[in-house]
């Protein structure tokens, strides 16, 4: 089952690389485009056929592994194949 982990900075924490998006976007004369962030998403294939369970598995991994939890957010997508 396809699940997709995605992870985002905490509002308030600051993000340098969204900053530097943000800067270089308006660098290339994009105009109107407000606060910037950059996260990542994390795609997983897993045996699991039970979405629940699947999505029990994902957040267990991205507590572990995929989020710093102090500082970032996660959300997790279960999906089809």
């Amino acid at each position: 089952m396809k699940v997709t982990v995605t992870v985002m900075l905490k509002d308030g924490v600051l993000d340098p690389q969204g900053k530097a998006i943000g800067h270089a976007l308006a660098g290339l004369g994009f105009a109107g485009i407000g606060e910037v962030r950059a996260g990542k998403i994390i795609e997983l294939d897993l045996a699991e056929t039970d979405p629940a369970r699947a999505r029990a598995a994902a957040e267990t991994m991205a507590r572990k592994l995929l989020a710093n939890t102090v500082i970032e957010r996660f959300d997790i997508a279960v999906g089809g194949a």
